[in-house]
């Protein structure tokens, strides 16, 4: 595979553009991650590209710094600035070199670069397709990155892992078409179809 940043880069960025859309009248709306409205699902996504950054620099970070906040006034913003920041700390050339830790997954191991970046790779994909069908806007993913993601996607444990308490994702769903799209949203716990009550 090419460097998977460049994918990565792409689909971060298509996933900022998705975001751009979102007005604040819209903060308050259902997403397909269940437990959390819009707001709070683009704090999700805020904290995890801070912490993506923070690891790309091969420092640990505590779990506690990984935890959202979700008062804030301007999430768009914040998201903007999150994924520049993530984007400069990826672009570093000697970031693939590095082991990241991530205490989110694992308090006692760090993770190889290119798996690492693989995880936020998976993260922009799908948490862009989770606000674009919140607010109703097209998954304007390339299909090359689709096609790119899914083996580190369909590489997530499903199962009864899916089911412990603070598991990433929830449980596996069958996809409603052939779509590559459709495949990697199913294995990650999305319905295609979902759409705002």
């Amino acid at each position: 595979m090419a460097d998977i940043r460049a994918f990565h880069r792409r689909a971060l960025e298509t996933c900022a553009e998705i975001v751009d859309q979102v007005s604040d009248s819209q903060l308050s709306l259902a997403t397909p991650c269940s437990q959390w409205s819009l707001r709070q699902l683009l704090a999700h996504m805020s904290v995890q590209n801070n912490g993506f950054a923070v690891a790309a620099s091969g420092e640990k970070s505590d779990l506690a710094s990984w935890h959202p906040e979700e008062d804030s006034d301007d999430p768009v913003h914040e998201f903007r600035a999150s994924a520049e920041a993530l984007l400069t700390a990826f672009a570093d050339d000697e970031v693939l070199t590095r082991e990241f830790w991530l205490p989110e997954l694992s308090p006692d191991r760090p993770f190889p670069a290119e798996q690492a970046i693989g995880f936020h790779f998976v993260d922009s994909i799908v948490h862009g397709w989770d606000v674009a069908a919140s607010i109703g806007v097209p998954a304007s993913f390339d299909l090359d990155l689709v096609e790119a993601v899914r083996p580190f996607s369909l590489a997530v444990p499903g199962g009864d892992s899916r089911q412990r308490p603070g598991s990433v994702f929830a449980q596996e769903v069958t996809a409603s078409s052939e779509s590559t799209l459709d495949i990697v949203l199913a294995w990650l716990g999305r319905d295609p179809a979902w759409q705002p009550a």
